[in-house]
């Protein structure tokens, strides 16, 4: 057995989500002590990235037969007279109906493996050291920029500084040896990849072996999103300072799907009047359309008398061109065409345009090395503050006493108690028994790797995304985000494609493989044809479920003591608005009095007390800059 943990903390937070993350990292930076877990062996949950081979390992755990039927009965024995426990989950029951389909040739070789693969449990491969993942080759570091809000800032506004390294490496937490954890770079070694540069395979030439050879420059996310440049999560990013653990690139281009072809939608004002799919007309038409929007709650006589109606409605009545309704509604609203009242329209289309211009041509950023890397950056954040990280720890109840009527301590698989005053659960650890409730919604995902862009281009330094409208009656829109290896989420000469919906249909294949359909050829059909058809070539593909489990209000969950507090997982939408102000909201429910992620102090304002190495924050003069690290978009950089 393990090294016991401290039997007593201020907050315990089960599972590595975006939302607990966020939360971890909050109540760290107050002062409070706290401890983290998660059953499983990497960051994220299901916010987490793999590579190719963590990937695989994470497909076999899912369509594996799984024993959750069985419950634990140990802990019943632990459990006193005064208590009563509450079980949780034995496995995640959150993702179903997991589907591969290998489109690329097979190789005779079944023995092969990634170049500099690590020697453990490949579901583990994702990074302890949050600014140099091990699954990924560090080449995007060499041409950055720090792109700042020129508006209302002063010229020379202050940078705040990094914490000093030294006070970071004392004041990490407390690590035990019951997991591989965790936030201690020092203990991680990167595995060097035998070339730094590979070339583009031949097109006509993609194998399965390449792929799995080539599996740790793939940094496959298992939600997809992006961030709106001035949306919370890039506000929060800031103001706490964990920007600089992560760095982004822009997404370069809108997508529009319109009678059977893919067309860039011009958003700017740039692109408008650069556009040679719009008339002279058209583009004066959208402009002035736009324009109302950004203020569009200053003339409400212009849309109140379609406040009833759709959006869709609306926008036929203010004498748009059926290509320009389109565009609006499908990729800069981005909303659903039957549903969507017009209010709502019209907030999601002035959302998108304040976004604009912010970091760069589109409303959107995309981390490098995936949408996992930024519940490690807050995980780390909460390290530095003194947080104490346990993967591959799973805890089999949560102890309740009955006189109070309050949680009062967990009991974790070694059987060992741990007091705490308020415990941070995310939903897929409650037990059938909790959630017998509650009605959860589902979205169908799909990952895709393939071999070329889905609207070719000169540049592999694109990141697009593209809405296409429901194919058929009573479908969802299919939204797709596609992936350069400028992300550094896949090998050079291959994209990785994001496709996810809304379920409507049994599973994630039947939701979405007509939308597959209609914009890629499978690559053995290219390859039979001898030359390069229209449609991207596909090598691989992967549907799932995911349960969402966002928006359920707590009375839904049965019987939880008022000091446990519930997290969901990802829920359909494009940003991470709904993450983020669920952990302000936890936060604030337990610490009212406290800020929700303060900027960090400066190095100068830290005072340690003897020997004890806690920082005594003496009124700190700080002003929070609006930067992040964003990578340039070059043709120079993809050459380097």
């Amino acid at each position: 057995m393990a090294d016991k943990l401290p039997s007593e903390f201020d907050v315990i937070v089960i599972g590595t989500g975006l939302p607990e993350s966020i939360t971890a990292a909050a109540c760290s930076r107050s002062g409070q002590n706290v401890l983290h877990l998660d059953s499983r062996s990497y960051y994220g949950g299901n916010w987490a990235s793999f590579s190719f081979s963590g990937l695989l390992s994470w497909i076999k755990e899912y369509q594996e037969e799984s024993d959750n039927g069985e419950e634990w009965t140990a802990w019943q024995e632990l459990i006193l007279e005064t208590e009563e426990g509450i079980a949780l989950r034995k496995k995640d029951q959150t993702i179903q109906h997991v589907e591969v389909i290998c489109y690329a040739s097979q190789d005779s070789d079944d023995h092969v493996e990634e170049i500099g693969a690590v020697q453990k449990n490949p579901a583990s491969l994702i990074s302890a050291d949050l600014n140099h993942p091990p699954d990924s080759v560090d080449t995007a570091s060499s041409d950055t920029s720090k792109l700042s809000e020129p508006s209302s800032e002063p010229e020379t506004a202050l940078v705040v500084p990094d914490v000093d390294m030294t006070l970071e490496k004392e004041n990490c937490g407390s690590y035990t040896d019951c997991s591989q954890l965790a936030l201690e770079p020092e203990k991680v070694e990167n595995v060097p990849i035998t070339e730094d540069v590979v070339d583009a395979p031949k097109k006509s030439g993609i194998t399965y072996s390449q792929i799995v050879k080539e599996g740790r420059r793939f940094n496959i996310d298992l939600t997809s999103k992006l961030l709106y440049s001035r949306g919370l999560l890039i506000d929060l990013l800031i103001k706490s300072n964990v920007s600089r653990y992560a760095e982004f690139k822009n997404v370069t281009r809108i997508l529009g799907y319109q009678e059977g072809s893919v067309l860039q939608v011009p958003c700017s004002r740039a692109d408008v009047f650069n556009s040679k799919k719009l008339t002279m007309v058209e583009k004066r038409m959208l402009m002035k359309f736009l324009t109302f929007c950004l203020d569009y709650e200053q003339h409400p006589n212009e849309y109140k008398a379609y406040e009833e109606s759709t959006f869709s409605e609306y926008l036929k009545t203010q004498k748009l061109t059926p290509i320009l309704r389109h565009f609006v509604l499908h990729s800069i609203a981005m909303t659903s065409e039957t549903s969507t009242s017009t209010l709502d329209g019209l907030r999601e289309t002035k959302n998108f345009l304040q976004c604009l211009g912010r970091y760069g041509n589109t409303p959107f950023l995309f981390p490098l090395y995936g949408q996992g890397e930024i519940p490690q950056c807050f995980c780390r954040m909460c390290a530095v503050f003194g947080g104490t990280y346990c993967l591959n720890h799973a805890v089999q109840c949560l102890v309740v006493d009955k006189e109070s009527g309050k949680c009062k301590a967990i009991i974790d698989h070694f059987g060992q108690r741990i007091n705490a005053k308020y415990f941070i659960v995310e939903d897929s650890y409650l037990s059938e028994k909790t959630c017998s409730n509650v009605t959860y919604r589902q979205i169908s995902r799909g990952v895709l790797i393939t071999d070329r862009s889905i609207l070719k281009t000169d540049s592999d330094q694109h990141i697009s995304v593209l809405t296409v409208p429901p194919v058929e009656p009573g479908s969802a829109a299919v939204r797709v985000i596609e992936l350069s290896s400028s992300t550094m989420t896949c090998m050079k000469g291959t994209y990785l494609i994001h496709l996810t919906c809304t379920s409507s249909k049994n599973t994630a294949r039947e939701d979405l493989e007509l939308v597959v359909q209609k914009l890629f050829t499978p690559y053995a059909e290219i390859e039979l044809e001898k030359e390069e058809l229209e449609k991207p070539g596909l090598l691989w593909a992967l549907y799932f479920n995911m349960r969402d489990s966002s928006g359920i209000n707590r009375d839904s969950y049965n019987d939880l003591p008022s000091n446990i507090y519930i997290c969901s997982g990802p829920d359909y939408v494009l940003g991470n608005e709904y993450a983020v102000k669920q952990a302000k909201t936890v936060f604030q429910n337990f610490l009212p009095n406290e800020e929700f992620c303060p900027p960090p102090p400066n190095p100068e304002d830290i005072v340690f007390d003897g020997d004890s190495m806690q920082p005594d924050v003496l009124a700190p003069k700080l002003d929070t800059t609006e930067e992040i690290k964003v990578q340039k978009n070059t043709e120079e950089h993809a050459q380097e």
